[in-house]
């Protein structure tokens, strides 16, 4: 007997009296004879298709019960029946000489063939048939009699799903499912997101239903078993239970903080909290919260860093009995302590013990219309509330969890169409809620009073680029339902979302959306783009976004962890991306530059629109995504920069990293969009929004200057809902005109006279050293370019940098892909021929310059 269960029995003596039956049983497992139905019953190893019942002290349902012998061969089960056998009873009193408030049985009924073969449409299920009764026969000679009747007080022992009895719980429970523990089966990780899980004292379930007495002071001096049908009844133990309330009910879930005896909760395992009569949903360790800090640290719309643990407390969520006993265990030490919930203790406090239902809504603040956000509540020691129909725990894990929601840092948040239920706590709560880039981040406190039933929040618009005819853009998701990949860009202020499907071996995400295209909301005003990220694990990664027609497939090859393994290198980018422009699609290097290999030879070749470009966090803008794409832009190969997200997991919200496009007065609509990328008209962003002219130029225009040296006049604006602290103009990739605030703002502008040498490029960009979930705070346009006649940009370092990886990938496709049919093979390497060809050409024409 494991600890607990010693514990449970010692905590049976006070609140419960097993009544042993074993001068009574009737009936062995092997009286009762096989059934076809138990055979999915069987121990394993065992094939008889009799019923296995526990034997000894058992405590289903967290009842104690005193069991016959396991053994199929010794009399354990006491079965009723108006048919006479020699394993039967008519009838059969059970001294007690107690008091009780309930009269608990553990028990079975045979299957009807109804059950299990349901194929004649005259059998039906005899449910609320009277098996028996159970008469309680009082020391003063009164008798009360409760009918036992199928499917509501028994059932058989393994019932068809969905056919539990209306006044019975089987003796198999749940319990609680950690998201972060260990799978019994790889296929289970869906199973464990319910956060609770089966808990099977046996295959076979007994029936467990608890009778109220109505005399409950009386002593009752028999509980007669009292056949009433010829079919069995089988009764495997009785229990007298002494509290006020059904064992078997359990409350509204509650949420207990426990203070613990030391410092310890925060160690991954190291605490047990269980309970006998109910479930332990949740157990987790609290953090310290500081409502005032939080309210004014300048951070919303930017997650939370993780908070300090409270180790001495340990958070249980549960639901119960109201006079269930909580126990909490150290697995380290083996101590435990008991909590009686029926009392009050001093290291036991119930949160949020008064809560009321509202409808919500969070209108915009300048058209009263409600609005689709990104939102969550806080309780006021900081615990995430979702809406309803969201979960407490968001699961992070690749490929684990597409819902409506998102945790940014440490800090958990639902989307929400602007209308939303929940259940919130009487008194102080806590909200953040944020919108893109476009509205005002905010956090605040309010009171829910007792009672309340509606509640109106207000987002504040401080930014329309809409209206100046900028639509903005992800472009680069995964794994999203499309109708959810809506509601979250509505949320996230994006115009545009692009999902692509993608093959990752055996696995094909999103390929069943893209038969029915693209999907928009009812004002045109969002769209949902459907298109392929076509990836090979060496030579390179596109994103070909939107587009009509057949998709671009396969849409990988040659193994790694993108193709199936063995599968041939099918085709080359260029191919890929020559199928895209047919279908009036937008060809990007997502996650540039990596893998970086052929990628060169396809921007050689003019076969890119534009490179997506990630911010890791450096102000400075020393990363190697942004070193390369100068370096293209250095050789002249014009590419547009993008802003995607590449989202993957729950930690990452759409449009985290985005690309804001400039559609001049034109409707919007993916053509649109696309022309607008293609020119060049863009700049990417993670928060500030950045006007950028030259000479009254913008991004993807040319200014045409004479040979020699030259002035330009550059205009920069720069405007963010997060604190930034530089703001530059770069020419070729170094920084001509500059401004910095050393302490941060929201607001910056930039106006001067430059002197350019040569043909070339001017950017403007600005950063942050605030980091916003996976990326720094920076933005970056795309260029204006700077032509001079005669002359040509041109970088001898980096050409003979780009040749090596051309050259790196012809080796490669020589010597160690797997090969396609000769002619296809030869297409690939013609690809690259050419490229290497035209660079090379280039090349030696600016060695002689």
């Amino acid at each position: 007997m494991t600890q607990l269960a010693a514990q449970q029995g010692r905590r049976a003596d006070k609140r419960f009296t097993p009544i042993g039956l074993d001068t009574l049983f009737t009936a062995s497992a092997r009286d009762f004879g096989p059934r076809p139905a138990a055979r999915n019953l069987n121990p394993p190893g065992m094939d008889d298709n009799l019923i296995h019942t526990l034997g000894g002290l058992q405590y289903p349902r967290g009842v104690p019960f005193e069991l016959g012998p396991a053994d199929v061969d010794r009399k354990s089960w006491i079965v009723t029946s108006l048919q006479r056998r020699s394993w039967t009873t008519q009838g059969v009193a059970v001294p007690v000489g107690r008091a009780a408030r309930f009269v608990c049985l553990a028990q079975f009924c045979d299957w009807e063939r109804a059950e299990f073969d349901p194929s004649d449409a005259e059998d039906m299920e005899s449910i609320g048939e009277v098996l028996a009764e159970a008469v309680l026969e009082y020391e003063d000679g009164a008798k009360h009699a409760f009918p036992i009747r199928r499917r509501f007080e028994v059932n058989p022992p393994a019932a068809t799903w969905g056919r539990e009895c209306f006044n019975a719980m089987q003796s198999n429970s749940w319990q609680e499912a950690r998201m972060d523990a260990p799978l019994a089966k790889a296929t289970d990780w869906g199973m464990q997101q319910q956060t609770i899980r089966y808990k099977s004292l046996s295959r076979t379930a007994l029936w467990i239903c608890a009778l109220e007495n109505p005399r409950p002071d009386m002593r009752i001096r028999t509980v007669r078993l009292a056949a009433k049908s010829e079919k069995h009844l089988v009764v495997c133990g009785l229990t007298l239970y002494h509290g006020l309330q059904n064992p078997l009910r359990l409350e509204k879930t509650r949420l207990y903080r426990v203070t613990l005896p030391e410092s310890t909760a925060a160690e991954p395992g190291r605490w047990v909290a269980e309970t006998d009569l109910g479930i332990v949903v949740r157990t987790f360790t609290g953090s310290e919260f500081r409502p005032a800090e939080w309210l004014t640290d300048g951070s919303a719309g930017l997650g939370e860093r993780g908070r300090p643990a409270r180790a001495n407390e340990l958070y249980v969520q549960m639901t119960s009995s109201s006079e269930a006993v909580l126990t909490v265990r150290d697995t380290k030490t083996g101590s435990s302590f008991d909590f009686d919930l029926a009392n009050s203790q001093p290291q036991v406090e119930v949160l949020d013990a008064h809560k009321t239902w509202v409808r919500a809504r969070v209108v915009d603040d300048s058209t009263g219309k409600p609005v689709p956000v990104r939102i969550g509540f806080r309780s006021k020691d900081g615990r995430y509330i979702p809406p309803y129909g969201h979960p407490q725990q968001i699961n992070t894990g690749w490929f684990q969890d597409y819902s409506a929601d998102v945790q940014v840092r440490q800090a958990s948040f639902a989307y929400v169409d602007g209308t939303f239920q929940i259940e919130l706590p009487v008194g102080d709560v806590y909200v953040e809620i944020s919108k893109g880039f476009e509205y005002e981040a905010t956090r605040e406190r309010m009171q829910i009073a007792a009672g309340q039933r509606e509640l109106e929040l207000r987002v504040r618009r401080v930014a329309d680029w809409r209206r100046d005819g900028w639509v903005t853009a992800d472009t680069h998701v995964h794994f999203l339902s499309p109708s959810t990949a809506l509601l979250e860009a509505q949320a996230e202020g994006l115009n545009m979302v692009n999902l692509l499907a993608a093959q990752w071996g055996d696995l094909y995400t999103n390929v069943g959306d893209l038969a029915h295209g693209s999907i928009s909301s009812p004002d045109g005003e969002t769209i949902v783009a459907l298109g392929t990220e076509n990836r090979h694990h060496l030579m390179g990664h596109l994103g070909l976004l939107g587009g009509h027609g057949e998709p671009v497939f396969p849409m990988s090859g040659d193994g790694g962890s993108e193709a199936y393994p063995g599968d041939p290198l099918w085709t080359s980018m260029s191919d890929w991306a020559d199928a895209c422009r047919k279908r009036d699609g937008v060809v990007v290097a997502v996650h540039f530059p990596n893998p970086n290999a052929e990628l060169a030879a396809e921007i050689v070749r003019g076969k890119v629109d534009a490179v997506e470009l990630y911010p890791r966090g450096d102000a400075s803008f020393r990363s190697l995504a942004y070193h390369e794409w100068y370096r293209y832009l250095n050789c002249g190969y014009r590419v547009a920069a993008a802003g995607g997200t590449d989202k993957m997991w729950a930690n990452t919200p759409v449009g985290g990293n985005r690309t804001y496009a400039w559609i001049q007065g034109r409707e919007f609509s993916f053509a649109n969009w696309a022309a607008a990328v293609r020119a060049g008209r863009t700049f990417t962003t993670t928060g500030p929004l950045l006007r950028f002219s030259v000479d009254g130029r913008t991004a993807g225009d040319e200014i045409t200057m004479r040979a020699g040296d030259g002035t330009v006049e550059v205009r920069v604006e720069a405007t963010s809902y997060v604190p930034f602290h530089q703001l530059e103009v770069v020419f070729n990739g170094k920084v001509v005109a500059s401004r910095e605030e050393r302490q941060g703002t929201r607001q910056m502008a930039l106006s001067e006279r430059v002197t350019l040498k040569g043909p070339g490029w001017l950017a403007a960009r600005c950063g942050s050293r605030v980091r916003a979930a996976r990326f720094g705070v920076s933005a970056h346009t795309s260029p204006v370019y700077v032509v001079v006649p005669g002359e040509e940009a041109f970088s001898r370092a980096a050409a003979a940098y780009f040749l090596q990886l051309i050259e790196g990938t012809q080796t490669y496709v020589d010597n160690l892909a797997t090969r396609p049919d000769p002619k296809q093979y030869e297409r690939i390497r013609q690809v690259l021929r050419e490229a290497h060809a035209q660079l090379h050409a280039r090349q030696v024409k600016h060695s002689h310059a």
